[in-house]
């Protein structure tokens, strides 16, 4: 008896095949999720669909054998093969979820397969109960056997191969391999189905079981439908995955950026301070460990921080404006990451302060070798704009670990090393030492000390006299600012001004000494004392931009007029800025508040900006006045001082006279008046009032004698 296949059946199991290869292959990219629970799923749902449409393949296949007897197939026989199709599915899935295929996989894989194949086809076959029974050939068995091993190990192939390829080259392929895998799922089914033969006369004892080409017709389209589901939610699931992916990129990106933002500075693109507190903690870490493992004889590891300031910037912000002063910080930053390797970091730490992590270090040579770098670096000329070129310098502080420094202190320690090159003159560098620990102490205790003093009233002003030279009369004095400290006594200003400086309270100190210089004018002139006092004004006054606002209002609070008031500014403040001493300068002269320039001739003076200036006063700095006993250049820069005075209609003030001889040479040489120890050294109001040296006519003359010497501050 030999069967007759239905070509349209016969077809339709090719296409159900094909599909059912498309699906499994767009499975395959589903199971590979970074999810565990959710490629859990994959495999479970795949294995269901994915194993239903090979069955039904083989289903509509069998259906498609026409025999001369009516055939049905066991319910229990179906169901077991449709269970190996499943669990055929869910090897394969399984196998294509792992990140690559090794050969002994591939090859147990396909032979497990290829077994489970045969399983559901036979057992299907077997759904067919017939007396006699069906024989089966053994050589076409076998050939069914090879050809189910062979086309799992190449949709195993097949599944891996696909991971490479992407967009339309991977549809294109998964199809063209759909087609392939189809053809051999089919050549399986009809090779196994030309094994089975058919007595003659055989009956079919499970005809009243599964059966009729309306179930095949139900079951290959009940298929299509479940595979068509399943590649909808596939393609469904691959777009959504694309999408999240892409948001997930877009994230990453913004969270790069706003790292960026975090941890660069966003005007130079260097490093911040946060970004190099990171770096530095790691790269200690990395010094520590590889010590703690280091062999005798070895070299120790070493990492060092090069605290840099840039002299003197502020004035390029003065001068040129903030536009200018960025460009020059940011030409800044391109010459210091040229001054360092690729392993060693740049960041910007203050307004003009950097500091450079130098990793895998020699030793303090190398070090020193990189400050050089940075110093020639710096000192080479800015050119910005249509403004001349500028040339500036940087004080530097090294501390090397572990040789100097606690591991949490590195950053501060660099600091009051740079200090210290700032105090000596700038320009240079200074390694630390445990010393500058104790300074940087002391003066963070200061800082916390002046806050108080300013609310406790522990300040006070001291006054010095000025001497009239023609007549010996006192006829003004120099306010000078002292600390009554609660510990350390009466301080002087070089004392805790460097201090107030660094930790922005210097505004709150001039701020104060404006009102008490005013308040005490105001209390002598109810006493009957017309007296002029002076004040030296700073140049973080000067920047504030209101300070000629506060002379204003403490003259009026306190009842003095304007011409009892004197500003002294110094002669390098009063020419590093000209615009902003212009300013100053014009509001003080709009108010009646008359100027000197302090400490003149020491530093670079333009005759053109001292006519726009126009001082009523030239303080001679002491250096000058020392030697006039002992050097002719300096009686002839005092004697050139006072005659280009006596032109400008200036008058001129000698500060610093010590001896008797230095006051002769000054009478001699026409000086206006005179101020220094020879006459009398700075005293609170308490001992110029003791000492007679105030009276109510203001005629009183000073004794030129060290009797008057008071003590010194």
């Amino acid at each position: 008896m030999q069967p007759v296949y239905h070509l349209g059946t016969v077809a339709l199991s090719i296409l159900i095949a094909s599909f059912a290869s498309y699906v499994s292959l767009d499975l395959a990219s589903r199971v590979r999720s970074h999810d565990r629970m959710l490629s859990s799923l994959w495999v479970g749902a795949g294995a269901f669909v994915m194993g239903s449409g090979i069955w039904a393949m083989h289903f509509v296949g069998m259906m498609a054998m026409q025999l001369p007897i009516e055939i049905g197939y066991g319910v229990g026989a179906t169901l077991l093969s449709w269970l190996a199709a499943v669990a055929v599915s869910a090897l394969a899935l399984g196998i294509a979820s792992r990140p690559r295929l090794g050969s002994g996989t591939w090859l147990g894989g396909a032979l497990a397969m290829g077994a489970g194949i045969c399983v559901m086809h036979y057992t299907g076959m077997l759904a067919i109960q017939l007396a006699p029974a069906i024989r089966f050939d053994p050589v076409w068995v076998a050939v069914s056997v090879v050809i189910a091993c062979g086309a799992s190990a190449v949709a195993l192939r097949i599944f891996f191969w696909m991971r490479r390829l992407r967009g339309v080259q991977a549809r294109l392929a998964q199809g063209g391999a759909a087609l392939v895998m189809g053809l051999a799922i089919s050549g399986m089914h009809y090779s196994g189905m030309a094994a089975a033969s058919f007595l003659p006369g055989s009956v079919c004892l499970s005809q009243d079981g599964l059966g009729g080409q309306s179930l095949g017709l139900l079951v290959g389209s009940a298929t299509t439908v479940l595979l068509l589901i399943t590649l909808f939610t596939s393609v469904l699931d691959a777009r959504l995955s694309a999408k999240a992916q892409r948001l997930a990129h877009s994230l990453q990106l913004a969270n790069g950026q706003l790292a960026q933002v975090a941890l660069a500075d966003a005007m130079t693109r260097v490093g911040n301070r946060l970004l190099l507190e990171d770096r530095l903690r790691h790269a200690v870490g990395r010094v520590d460990r590889a010590n703690e493992g280091r062999r005798v004889g070895l070299p120790t590891a070493r990492l060092a921080l090069l605290f840099v300031d840039l002299d003197g910037f502020g004035a390029v912000n003065d001068s040129f404006g903030h536009a200018a002063g960025d460009q020059v910080l940011q030409e800044m930053a391109s010459r210091l990451q040229l001054c360092v390797r690729d392993v060693d970091s740049v960041a910007r730490v203050g307004a003009d302060q950097f500091v450079l992590l130098l990793e895998d270090l020699g030793g303090q040579a190398d070090a020193l070798a990189v400050a050089q770098r940075v110093q020639d670096s710096i000192g080479a000329p800015v050119a910005f704009g249509t403004a001349r070129p500028i040339t500036l310098s940087a004080s530097l502080g090294i501390v090397i670990y572990p040789d100097q420094g606690r591991r949490d202190r590195l950053l501060s320690c660099a600091e009051a090393a740079m200090h210290q090159a700032k105090r000596a003159g700038g320009a240079g560098w200074a390694l630390f030492d445990q010393g500058m620990n104790a300074d940087a102490r002391e003066q963070i205790e200061l800082q916390e000390d002046l806050r108080q003093a300013l609310s406790r009233g522990e300040l006070l002003l001291y006054y010095q006299p000025k001497v009239d030279a023609a007549n010996g009369q006192i006829r003004s004095l120099e306010a000078l600012i002292r600390w009554r400290h609660p510990r350390h006594g009466l301080l002087g200003p070089m004392r805790f001004i460097p201090v107030a400086e660094r930790f922005g309270l210097i505004g709150q100190v001039g701020t104060w000494v404006i009102q008490e210089a005013c308040r005490q004018l105001g209390e002598w002139s109810r006493q009957g004392l017309r007296l002029r006092v002076s004040i030296n004004l700073s140049v973080h006054q000067l920047r504030q931009g209101d300070v000629v606002d506060q002379i204003e209002s403490a003259l009026l609070d306190h009842g003095v007029a304007p011409d009892q008031l004197t500003c002294e500014i110094t002669e390098s403040v009063a020419m590093e800025d000209i615009a902003t001493t212009q300013a100053v300068l014009a509001g003080l002269t709009r108010v009646g508040v008359k100027l000197s320039i302090d400490d003149f001739g020491t530093g670079y003076s333009s005759l053109a900006y001292l006519c726009q200036l126009r001082p009523q006063e030239l303080k001679i700095d002491r250096s000058f006045v020392q030697d006039l006993e002992h050097s002719r250049d300096a009686r002839a820069v005092v004697d050139a001082v006072i005659h280009l005075a006596r032109s400008l209609k200036l008058r001129v003030v000698a500060e610093g006279v010590e001896t008797r001889e230095q006051s002769e040479v000054l009478l001699s040489l026409g000086c206006d008046e005179l101020q220094g120890f020879f006459y009398a050294r700075p005293m609170s109001v308490e001992a110029l009032t003791a000492g007679g040296l105030l009276t109510s006519d203001g005629q009183d003359r000073v004794d030129f004698t060290p009797s008057v010497f008071m003590p010194a501050i």
